[in-house]
């Protein structure tokens, strides 16, 4: 397991962004600043999709996204590629159920964060065996940010991890905004996971504040 305790990894899941270059129409570091700036508590550097970077390019931009991070004292977190996590001492890796299976992730990272995101109970269950620390769940609502995304569930896969007494920290994730975001936090998850809400926003820092505080139920 992790360095973090429990108790820590909730703090870190309440507003968790996650990013990639194609995830916005400016310079993805400027975005990134301005969310920590505005109280971001965790970072998911996670560049995939149409026009992602590679190589090269791809792992100067996680470095320069790191050496935010450090600065402001947040985790950096990297999506999927354990190669480039391993290669930059990432705090942690996020695997989706169709990565590399999560056993094998734990035994390459030590006790680095484990984020594992998980459609089922089933799935769940099997990811705590392996040594995830949090379950990333979702899509709570429709988003077009992934466009292999699962089936839209709501929140009912977080209210029965809390009805079977699951201890892991959950944070959910897909199509959430500053409108729909509290009713996940009410539900049971310890924190909500943003990408276009932020990246996409005219004032990222601002709309950062603004999220901090429905997450945090005041507002």
């Amino acid at each position: 397991m992790t360095t973090y305790t429990r108790e820590r990894i909730k703090e870190l899941l309440k507003l968790y962004f996650i990013m990639g270059s194609n995830n916005s129409s400016i310079a993805p570091d400027y975005v990134l600043e301005e969310a920590l700036k505005g109280g971001i508590s965790v970072f998911q550097f996670r560049e995939k999709g149409k026009g992602a970077l590679e190589g090269k390019a791809k792992f100067q931009l996680a470095k320069r996204m790191q050496k935010l991070c450090n600065h402001y004292n947040v985790p950096f977190i990297v999506n999927d590629d354990i190669e480039l996590a391993i290669a930059l001492d990432a705090d942690g890796v996020h695997i989706g159920q169709e990565d590399e299976k999560a056993i094998k992730v734990r035994e390459w990272i030590g006790n680095k964060v484990l984020g594992v995101s998980a459609h089922s109970i089933q799935e769940i269950k099997l990811a705590m065996e392996a040594g995830a620390d949090y379950i990333g769940i979702g899509p709570i609502y429709p988003t077009s940010t992934k466009k292999d995304a699962k089936s839209v569930q709501g929140i009912s896969l977080i209210e029965k991890v809390k009805e079977q007494n699951l201890t892991i920290p959950i944070v959910g994730i897909g199509g959430i905004t500053i409108d729909n975001a509290f009713p996940i936090i009410k539900a049971g998850a310890d924190g909500v996971a943003i990408i276009s809400e932020i990246s996409m926003a005219e004032n990222p820092y601002e709309q950062t504040k603004r999220l901090k505080k429905v997450v945090l139920g005041q507002e």
